[in-house]
């Protein structure tokens, strides 16, 4: 007997096929033409192709969870520095000088995704080339305030819990902004 698969992700016998091989090769095949295309725009920024395909910036998906009213998001802790995307949750994930921090993905002006840039080590939007600081401090362009940050937490383990319930703008409580930081 033939099956064929849908583009729904389901088989015409009705069963699903989310971890067939059709599927599996083009989840890879996305993820590799998403990484591309970081390396393309890098390129289109200046940047050398070695340098951008050498950056430290990668793709994860967090545990999201929800408990007592709160959505959370749990990431192993990333072994060096660098910045880690996570598009289903909305979050950038960034080591950096011993500190863990957990940003919105979105630029704060007009809420385009931001990119890491790490030949500059620095975040850009693609929008309108506003730059901000591995701590999401801003540094320049059309925005107007720092990138909105998650509070974050180390659980029992070795992994760090964001909650995207509690996102945290500079402007509005600079002194919980600060604090929303980890010591690694």
């Amino acid at each position: 007997m033939t099956v064929n698969s849908n583009n729904d992700g389901s088989l015409d016998d009705g069963r699903e096929c989310n971890s067939c091989a059709l599927v599996q090769s083009r989840r890879s095949f996305l993820r590799g033409g998403a990484l591309a295309a970081i390396v393309a725009s890098m390129g289109a920024l200046g940047v050398s192709a070695r340098a951008a395909s050498a950056m430290s910036v990668g793709f994860v998906s967090g545990s999201r969870r929800n408990s007592a009213g709160t959505h959370t998001v749990s990431y192993s802790l990333p072994a060096t520095d660098g910045a880690q995307i996570d598009h289903d949750n909305e979050v950038i994930l960034v080591r950096w000088q011993n500190e863990m921090y957990a940003f919105n993905l979105s630029c704060p002006h007009q809420h385009t995704a931001l990119r890491w840039d790490d030949a500059d080590h620095r975040f850009q939007c693609p929008k309108h080339h506003s730059k901000y600081q591995p701590d999401g401090e801003f540094i320049s362009g059309r925005a107007t305030r720092n990138m909105d940050r998650f509070t974050i937490r180390r659980d029992a383990g070795n992994n760090i819990v964001v909650d995207v319930d509690a996102m945290l703008r500079s402007d509005q409580d600079l002194a919980a902004w600060t604090a929303a930081t980890l010591k690694v």
